[in-house]
């Protein structure tokens, strides 16, 4: 197997650990700036001396999976590539199917565990693990896994700080990917760039986190919610009791069965903190609301309030409201 990161600005996308190590150290890091981007890879000590990488300029699906999946069918005929693995980040889901397409192979998004010929994926709500097997080489996104330790790539060392480096000596090695013709995939182009709202932001994405449990009410409440996540430039989530009450949307749902976040602070609104739940949250500072103050959720916070949800949701959208209106005026 090997792993494909894709890269922006020298940046690569977020979950990229998990699919290095899960091909043992293999991967070829792509896109604009990717020369530093694979230097970041083998110092983390994920890559060892597998690690390679593509410059192909700004992000472009259509051409990249084109020109990648030029430089993987030739690498795939000598038997050095086999299945490829990408992160579920969004440039990982809006590349993978496309490079299905160019290498006509079977694509699985979000799985859970791949080998090389089998996937794990969730079906029927998140309720039951399915093992896909493959006849031969496919293409997969991997979901990221909350609160796991990574291992160090086959080859990579461990300092006498504990902190993982990559033993070449040299950087890793550039790969030599074909140039588009003219009759390759034209990409979309931009025309405007809308400002996004920020309680909508994709919750594998977003820095800050405002999640409702079912403790917070219903409808006015939630609407609320998005209304103070707005105003605090935080994404909005729910618990699955939340969602299969059509409070929120599925891709809302916070949980193990739900979208696994790392943000920088989580607060839980009424939510006591069922093992499910707390199993896709891990967060560098949790806040938890909530009137009993022995539930789970109040265990694991940095800082824990015991009070009412919704009381609280209502005063502090009326503060923001009000220090919003003065700076306009």
């Amino acid at each position: 197997m090997i792993a494909l990161v894709p890269v922006r600005a020298g940046e690569p996308a977020a979950g990229y650990e998990e699919a290095v190590v899960d091909c043992g150290g293999r991967a070829i890091v792509a896109g604009e700036g990717a020369r530093e981007a694979a230097g970041l890879v083998a110092e983390a000590g994920f890559g060892g001396e597998g690690i390679r990488f593509a410059e192909l300029g700004p992000f472009a699906p259509g051409s990249w999976a084109e020109r990648l999946g030029a430089l993987l069918s030739a690498e795939a005929a000598g038997g050095a590539a086999g299945t490829i693995v990408l992160p579920g980040s969004p440039d990982g889901r809006d590349l993978a199917p496309r490079l299905a397409f160019v290498l006509r192979r079977p694509y699985v998004g979000a799985a859970l565990e791949v080998s090389e010929r089998s996937a794990v994926v969730v079906r029927r709500g998140g309720r039951q693990n399915v093992r896909l097997r493959l006849g031969g080489p496919f293409v997969a996104t991997l979901l990221p896994r909350p609160r796991r330790r990574h291992r160090a790539a086959p080859g990579a060392v461990t300092g006498s700080s504990g902190s993982r480096r990559s033993p070449a000596p040299t950087g890793p090695e550039a790969c030599q990917v074909p140039e588009v013709g003219p009759g390759g995939v034209s990409d979309p182009v931009r025309l405007e760039l809308l400002e996004e709202e920020p309680s909508a932001v994709d919750l594998t994405e977003a820095e800050r986190v405002l999640c409702g449990g079912g403790g917070l009410g219903g409808e006015d409440e939630f609407a609320l919610l998005g209304r103070v996540g707005s105003l605090l430039g935080a994404a909005v989530g729910g618990t699955r009791v939340v969602t299969d009450a059509g409070l929120l949307p599925p891709d809302r749902q916070i949980g193990t069965t739900g979208a696994s976040i790392r943000p920088r602070c989580y607060v839980a609104l009424g939510i006591s903190g069922a093992a499910q739940h707390l199993g896709g949250v891990s967060a560098d500072r949790v806040v938890a609301v909530n009137l009993d103050p022995s539930c789970p959720m109040m265990s694991v916070a940095d800082l824990a309030l015991v009070t009412d949800a919704p009381a609280l949701l209502r005063e502090l959208d009326a503060r923001l409201a009000s220090g919003t209106e003065a700076c306009e005026r």
